[in-house]
């Protein structure tokens, strides 16, 4: 007989593929340079590391149902079936009122380079988690033709 209790173990999904463009690596790169030292720095680390393993293709190429700097988004919150709407904007163009939000957001972070269907995961105060799931992209500015945003 085995005596030893049995472990649950918890495996972790891999990450999705993130993906974006080579324009956007080039303005998060300063993103990341610009908040190293500051209030921001943790998020900035962890957009870094998302970029170091992003793939990186060119505006007229990236597929239109990722999620690009700029992208307008539908997401759902799988837990409650609530949809929201929200535009991924670099730091200095966020805007909660208007649903803009921050790429050094929690949430901003998540969603960056993530395609529709996607389901992502992360932590919410009080030790709870959340599920969201790119229901549609909206409105992506390469897909539009514009590649100057």
């Amino acid at each position: 007989m085995n005596s030893r209790p049995e472990i649950e173990q918890r495996v972790t999904p891999p990450a999705p593929t993130v993906r974006v463009t080579a324009e956007d690596l080039q303005r998060l790169r300063a993103v990341v340079d610009r908040h190293l030292d500051g209030a921001l720095a943790a998020a900035a680390e962890q957009l870094d590391g998302e970029l170091e393993r992003a793939v990186v293709e060119s505006q007229d190429q990236i597929p239109p149902d990722v999620v690009t700097m700029r992208s307008r988004i539908l997401f759902e919150d799988l837990d409650t079936g609530r949809r929201r709407e929200a535009t991924l904007v670099y730091p200095e163009e966020a805007d909660i009122e208007q649903s803009k939000l921050s790429v050094l957001a929690p949430a901003g972070l998540a969603v960056l380079g993530l395609k529709k269907n996607d389901i992502i995961e992360w932590p919410l105060p009080n030790a709870r988690r959340t599920r969201f799931r790119i229901v549609e992209i909206l409105y992506q500015p390469e897909a539009s033709g514009d590649f100057h945003l």
